[in-house]
């Protein structure tokens, strides 16, 4: 498989997490980690899918408190969409060569 291939799988590993639990967490680090020196440009790739990993974990967490008081079901349908929209445009654009920061992700991977 090509870089691209790595990176486009890598954005859309995420989506794993809809079907099996935690792997959509872990596998997009594994293919980070493996994959990195083998391919550098993956690692641009990697950071900012992880940063979106510890973003979304974030934000989750803040949507659950707010279930208190109601909206926190519609934040999190949200975030939900967000986590789908935003992982095939990465995978999209990784395709294409392009490394594209998710909107709203928090840099904590520099």
């Amino acid at each position: 498989m090509t870089e691209r291939q790595w990176a486009m799988f890598l954005h859309f590993s995420i989506l794993l997490g809809f079907f099996v639990p935690i792997a959509g967490l872990i596998a997009p680090i594994i293919i980070w980690q493996l994959k990195k020196n083998e391919f550098p440009e993956l690692d641009a790739h990697g950071k900012v899918v992880a940063n979106w990993i510890i973003s979304v974990l974030i934000y989750g967490c803040v949507c659950l408190v707010l279930t208190l008081i109601l909206i926190g079901k519609l934040l999190l349908f949200i975030l939900f969409a967000f986590c789908v929209v935003f992982s095939i445009i990465g995978g999209i654009k990784a395709n294409n060569g392009e490394v594209w920061k998710y909107p709203m992700s928090i840099e904590f991977v520099k």
